[in-house]
This record gives C-alpha cells, structure tokens and sequence, in this order.
C-alpha cells in the first residue's frame, strides 16, 4: 500500500470541510463595525473573500497571527481576500499600544461593548471566519498555532480559486 504524505492528508482534510461546509454555511450577520477611518458593513465586502478575526491585547495567540495575517494580505490580497481584524479590549489605547508592537498591513476594526463578538459567538482569542464571496462563513477556528496557519491558507487558496 502507498503512504500519503501530511501534506496531502492536510490538503484533502480542508477541501473535504471546505466543500462540506457550502451546504450548512451560515450568512454573516449585516454587521457595522467601527475602524480608526470611519464605520464599514461586512455586507459591502460580497464578492470578496473575508478573513474575520477577533483579537485582544492580552492574547499572547494573537501577537503570532498578525504577521501571519499580513503574509497573507499581501499574497492573497490582489486575488480578492480582505482581512478584517477586530479588536475587543474595552480601552482602544490597549489595542494601538499592541498595534505599535505588531503593525497590521489590513483592516483594523474596534468592538469595546462586545457586540460584533457576540454576533458571531466568539468563544476565545483569537476567533477566526472564512467568508466565502456570497457572504458566507464557510470555517471558523479558535487560537493560532503553525499548523491551524497552514489549514487555514490552503482553505483560502480553495475559496479564492
């Protein structure tokens, strides 16, 4: 019998959720959140595909996703990918004192009150979404390791394409 590699198992995994996940996806809620430059819907980003993610200054997770996060902007952005990355820290000087640490590349939105959170029923930091052009949320994840980061590139690579 031939042995599969890991990587071939990791692909095949992803496209069997991927796949899997279009005929239960749920809708992104018409949410309006709030950034240093103004207000901005998820619903105006259809036909882009959105990484949503949740975040906080204390999250130690979160201070390795970022720089995973603008790899992939900058791979990924021309191809239609939007990151949104939206702060919950109660006090936004929290937030800007983690952002001179770690520079986003990518859009940053601020949810002090919690209500983007509990919208999408964010258990833990960082919470992540895959949203599909049509507005849907195909994956979610929660934490950031090595190995999540590869899943969840090749789920994106998958949905862009």
């Amino acid at each position: 019998m031939r042995k599969i590699s890991g990587s071939l198992i990791i692909i095949l995994v992803a496209l069997f959720f991927i796949k899997s996940s279009y005929a239960i996806a749920p809708t992104v809620p018409n949410l309006i959140l709030h950034t240093a430059d103004g207000n901005l819907s998820l619903k105006n980003y259809q036909g882009q595909v959105v990484y949503l993610d949740f975040w906080a200054s204390w999250c130690g997770p979160c201070r390795k996703s970022f720089p995973w996060m603008n790899e992939m902007q900058a791979r990924y952005g021309k191809q239609g990918l939007i990151i949104i990355a939206v702060n919950v820290d109660k006090d936004q000087s929290l937030a800007k004192q983690f952002l001179k640490k770690h520079p986003a590349e990518f859009t940053i939105a601020f949810d002090p009150d919690g209500l983007a959170a509990k919208q999408f029923k964010v258990k833990g930091m960082p919470s992540s979404y895959l949203i599909d052009r049509d507005g849907h949320i195909l994956s979610s994840h929660i934490g950031f390791t090595q190995k999540v980061s590869s899943i969840m590139e090749l789920k994106i690579k998958t949905v862009i394409n």
